[in-house]
């Protein structure tokens, strides 16, 4: 273990959160973790792990301070990785009365802001005046649970100072942890939530009976998709797609059984209500909020939207009661 010379903390307490702690106390000696629940927080000091998620990680508590108040965890650090599920994220920064605007802030959601229809660096910038220069992003082709099965992962830590992204990575580093810098910090972002829209249109595919001849066209066109929606919706600066951060995320998220999204997107195919799904699973797919802000985002482009059929297709069948069945029958004639 080593020193650190900054001061972090997590927030959130899914998986990909303790997934995060568990590789964050591979390296430094003190990671404060705010966990909602006080029931999760008992749970943590007497059994050492998580009573919902990854329950085969075992943490040294030596190394954790544990707290159920967000603002105590925030006035801590210097750096915050924020890793709370999309749907509860603006809800718990409101708490926040501590100033957020000198802090470093990580977004490892994966998902978008439902409330204001914005990426979490973009809801920070607005609504809580976070400089763009403080802002990072943790992403890649990277399952939580293989993280606990201590997996060969790879992670793409994304900023626009790379001192800021090269000490987050040494944080993150391990013997099974590799890591990569980007400064296309709002592309990866969006990237890391348009591939659960794409997981979830694979998951339907998968529920409706299509093999894996379409799906190995529905992704291709998936990555040529969000290509076109970052490029018009984001900046048009000139990004390697078949980067892992990007393509590499977009695999594993549409063929993993770990992807709750694609998981979704199965149960929608057999036949399941959107709330009925969400109920079964008692897990949050971001792709069904990720949908609907990407569908409206590109529509308000007008004349100038990105050509979009995936994004469109999953955005009727969840948001407008279409039939999935119908639905790609239709999109089966816009791929290639």
């Amino acid at each position: 273990m080593k020193k650190s010379n900054h001061k972090i903390a997590v927030l959130g307490s899914g998986s990909w959160a303790t997934a995060i702690v568990k590789m964050l106390t591979e390296n430094i000696d003190e990671v404060v973790w705010y966990v909602r629940s006080s029931y999760t927080l008992e749970h943590l000091k007497l059994h050492r792990h998580n009573p919902k998620y990854l329950q085969q990680v075992l943490f040294d508590l030596n190394k954790i301070k544990l707290t159920t108040d967000i603002n105590q965890a925030v006035q801590y650090a210097d750096t915050l990785i924020i890793a709370i599920p999309s749907a509860f994220v603006k809800s718990e920064l409101d708490k926040i009365d501590v100033d957020l605007k000198q802090k470093n802030i990580f977004s490892a959601v994966k998902g978008i802001v439902p409330e204001t229809l914005l990426i979490l660096g973009a809801h920070l910038q607005q609504y809580h005046r976070v400089p763009e220069k403080n802002l990072g992003v943790i992403a890649g082709p990277c399952h939580a649970e293989e993280v606990a099965m201590e997996r060969l992962s790879y992670l793409t830590i994304a900023a626009k100072r790379k001192s800021l992204a090269k000490q987050m990575s040494a944080d993150l580093h391990s013997w099974y942890i590799k890591t990569s810098y980007s400064k296309d910090v709002f592309g990866i972002e969006w990237a890391a939530v348009l591939k659960n829209v794409y997981a979830i249109a694979s998951g339907i595919a998968h529920g409706l009976g299509y093999g894996d001849n379409f799906q190995a066209v529905l992704i291709s066109n998936s990555i040529r998709e969000m290509k076109k929606f970052i490029k018009k919706n984001v900046d048009k600066r000139k990004r390697n797609i078949d980067n892992s951060a990007y393509l590499g995320d977009l695999l594993v998220t549409s063929y993993s059984i770990f992807s709750r999204n694609r998981t979704f997107g199965s149960m929608i195919g057999k036949g399941y209500t959107v709330r009925s799904a969400m109920a079964e699973m008692r897990m949050v797919a971001e792709g069904y909020y990720a949908v609907q802000s990407a569908y409206k985002i590109n529509r308000n482009k007008g004349d100038k939207k990105a050509y979009t059929p995936i994004i469109d297709a999953v955005y009727e069948i969840l948001y407008k009661g279409a039939q999935a069945k119908s639905e790609f029958i239709k999109l089966t004639e816009k791929l290639d």
